[in-house]
């Protein structure tokens, strides 16, 4: 007789020797966030094919309004085999599309061995068409770090070239330093003028620097810019295929990384 836990060990196994497309949380702050990171997004997917967006906020702060979204399925979903998980993507122009993920974030903590290696390969389901995942999540998020973010192998941070804008995102910033990440980038958007952009960058990378002690990576303008490609730059000494294949690793061990952020 097989055991099963055996069975679930070979299937992780088999699962994380893929390595999945590039992963990146996107947070993005100012008067108008979820248009700006729509906006972001939708330029991401004109430079890179095949783009998903795996939207972890929830509410107001989701971008369901801005695509034209109605609330309803979510990936937790797919587990009971009613729904495909490629039903559960929503159409966006331009991309793979925008698949909720509110309800798999909060449930992931909770599912049985059996339920999580379920959720992963409908995860690895969606990465064999994907080259970029996008997840958007709040900033308020932060405040209890999730999974989908905390799994996440790069983080950016689009800033209105606003004084909200500025707040936020060092407040972002700031949060994400406490989960213990070594570099993110920052892209401006809303800019008058490329001038205003790059000293609005380079304010906000002096105050960080001096307060948090946190390297911020240039990502660039998203009116301007190629966001995808600086995405893929190399940061510091990290090798870009091991971080990205690292997603589902850390994605599996939510419950360990909870368990420890919780006891401080």
């Amino acid at each position: 007789m097989i055991d099963g836990r055996e069975d679930q060990a070979a299937g992780l196994r088999r699962l994380f020797r893929k390595a999945p497309p590039t992963v990146v949380a996107l947070f993005s702050t100012g008067h108008r966030a979820q248009a700006t990171a729509a906006r972001c997004i939708e330029r991401i997917g004109r430079q890179a094919h095949r783009v998903l967006v795996l939207d972890e906020a929830a509410g107001e702060a989701s971008l369901a309004g801005v695509w034209g979204h109605t609330a309803g399925g979510d990936l937790l979903h797919a587990l009971d085999d009613r729904q495909s998980v490629g039903a559960l993507v929503q159409p966006v122009a331009g991309l793979m599309g925008r698949l909720p993920v509110t309800a798999a974030a909060l449930a992931l903590p909770l599912l049985d061995d059996a339920r999580r290696v379920r959720l992963f390969e409908q995860i690895q389901t969606l990465q064999r068409h994907t080259r970029f995942m996008l997840v958007h999540a709040a900033t308020a998020s932060l405040d209890g770090p999730s999974p989908f973010v905390f799994a996440a192998p790069r983080r950016l941070v689009v800033a209105e070239a606003s004084g909200r804008g500025a707040t936020e995102a060092y407040a972002c910033i700031k949060s994400l330093a406490a989960l213990g990440i070594g570099s993110l980038h920052v892209a401006v958007a809303s800019a008058r003028h490329r001038a205003d952009a790059k000293a609005f960058f380079q304010r906000l990378e002096s105050l960080v620097r001096q307060r948090v002690g946190l390297p911020l990576a240039w990502a660039g303008e998203v009116e301007r810019d190629d966001i995808a490609d600086a995405l893929l730059a190399d940061l510091g000494t990290q090798a870009p295929r091991e971080a990205e294949a690292a997603f589902l690793r850390r994605l599996n061990g939510w419950r360990h990384a909870a368990a420890t952020i919780a006891g401080g």
